[in-house]
This record gives structure tokens, sequence and C-alpha cells, in this order.
């Protein structure tokens, strides 16, 4: 498997991993549709977990960069691509099921994607994937050019935002999971405005950006029950409040986002303890003839 290894020829254990964990899904999936655990609309409930992977891989995709710069952690960039292209893989296997829950009739298909304002905004953005995916090589890195290979990889937040709208807009009960996705996803897009204007972040700003980013779950939430249902937003604020029946989305963004600003914080702190002791031994180890 090349693509597991780096440049110089040798394994890769980020490409290794994130390899196994990406293909875990799959295969729990299939293990479902071998034993019949997939209840009674077996290809229905398929349809739901592989474009449920998508959208959660493509997000996990994006937090791969600002999980390297917080960690010290370059090498995790080799992982990007894998996870990327697994959100592609888990989209089109989401697509193909569709196209096969409907007996193959590519026109029926066709009719409902554009009838369908939430399937067309995800063909949108599978296609978009798809333009992303093709071009995640190295051939077609050089074959682009830097500057116009990063111009067009930049259009995976827009088509995470279609990709989160797409799980947001189909799911038909209970939407904590995509408003929870979609809060993450407002935690990557305010880190990389943050960034973008004032470099690295340290833990403060960090616990900052995870309270502004669990505001905005919070208000998405309720603006999105107050559109869709008419239920009074105050209501669903205040049931940020309860915990009676477990945390809500924008706690969840919340917890997790305090809990990158505390890892970061005493990453830090090993970082600094390692640089002091490497500055003695330095200052002890004799000068070179």
């Amino acid at each position: 498997m090349p693509f597991l290894r780096e440049r110089s020829g040798r394994w890769s254990p980020p490409k290794i991993v994130a390899f196994a964990l990406v293909s875990l899904p799959a295969l729990w999936l299939a293990w479902l549709a071998v034993t019949g655990g997939l209840g009674a609309r077996p290809l229905n409930e398929a349809i739901h977990q592989a474009g449920s992977w998508a959208v959660r891989l493509l997000v996990a995709s994006l937090a791969v960069t600002p999980a390297r710069r917080l960690f010290g952690a370059p090498k995790l960039i080799l992982a990007r691509r894998i996870v990327g292209v697994a959100a592609f893989a888990y989209a089109a296997l989401h697509l193909g099921l569709y196209v096969a829950d409907q007996k193959l009739d590519l026109v029926k298909v066709a009719s409902e994607i554009a009838q369908r304002i939430y399937l067309t905004i995800g063909f949108v953005a599978l296609l978009g994937l798809t333009a992303l995916a093709v071009t995640s090589t190295d051939g077609m890195v050089r074959r682009l050019g830097g500057p116009r290979w990063q111009a067009l990889h930049r259009l995976a937040y827009p088509i995470a935002g279609l990709a989160v709208l797409h799980f947001l807009m189909q799911t038909k009960l209970d939407v904590s999971e995509s408003i929870m996705v979609a809060g993450f996803l407002a935690w990557l897009l305010l880190y990389r405005l943050a960034y973008a204007l004032a470099g690295d972040l340290g833990p403060w700003r960090l616990a900052l950006l995870a309270a502004v980013a669990a505001t905005a779950t919070a208000l998405g939430e309720a603006a999105w029950y107050g559109v869709t249902t008419g239920v009074d937003a105050t209501l669903v604020l205040a049931a940020n409040l309860d915990v009676a029946f477990g945390l809500r989305p924008a706690a969840w963004v919340l917890v997790v986002g305090l809990g990158v600003a505390l890892a970061a914080a005493l990453w830090g702190g090993v970082r600094t303890l390692r640089e002091r002791r490497r500055g003695p031994a330095r200052r002890r180890a004799p000068a070179r003839a």
C-alpha cells in the first residue's frame, strides 16, 4: 500500500493509524449488514450511517491542522489526506446506497436531487468533495501548482458547511448530533480566523474560543428549532442549563473546546520543562576540537 508510506519509502505510522481508524466504520457497517443489525430498513439505515460518517470525517480532517499546531506534531499532517479521502469515500457510498434504494432509477434520483433542497445541498457538497479527493495526490499538487492547489482546497470549509447543513436538514427527529457537529465546525472556523489574525493561540484564548463556539452553537440550535418547529427560542436556550437529560450540543462543544485548551496548556508545560532540561545539558557539553 504505497499511500501508507512516506516519500522516503518508509512506513508512516500516522497514515497507518489514520487508515485503520477510518476503516472501522466501514467494517462495523459491513458487520451489521451481515448479522442483520441494521434494523427493519437496512438499506435506509446504511445510507444514514454512511452519510453521518462522511460528515464526521470531513470535520475531523479539518481538525488535523489545528492539532498539528497546538501539540507540535507536524507528522499529523500526513494523516489529513487519508481522513479527507475517507470522508469522500463514505459520501460516495452514501450516494451509491441511495441510488440502490431507488432501484437504480437514475432519472428518479436526478429528479429527487433537483426537487429536494437538502438533497441538492448534499449533492453539491459531494461534487466539491470529489474535486478535493481527485486533486489530493502529489501529482495533482505539482500539476496545479501550490497557490492554485491551496486555493482549491480552502473550499473544504464551505464544502463542510454544506455537508453539515445537509446532515441537519435530513435529520427527521433528534438533531443534537448535527447541531454538535456544526458547533465543532464553528470552533474550527473561529480557530482559523483567530490564527490568521493573531498567530498561535494560548490556553486562555483557546478557552475563550470554546466559549464563543459554544454560544454560537446554542444560538444556532435555538434558531433552528424556532424556524423549523416554532418552539420558543428561550426554551431551547434554557435547556442548555438543564443537564437532567444529558448535555446539550453547546455543552459538548464547550467541554471539548475547554479540553483542547487544557491539553494545550499541559503540552506547553511539558515542552517548557523539556527545554529547561536541555539548556543545562547543552551548556555542560564539551566544545568540539
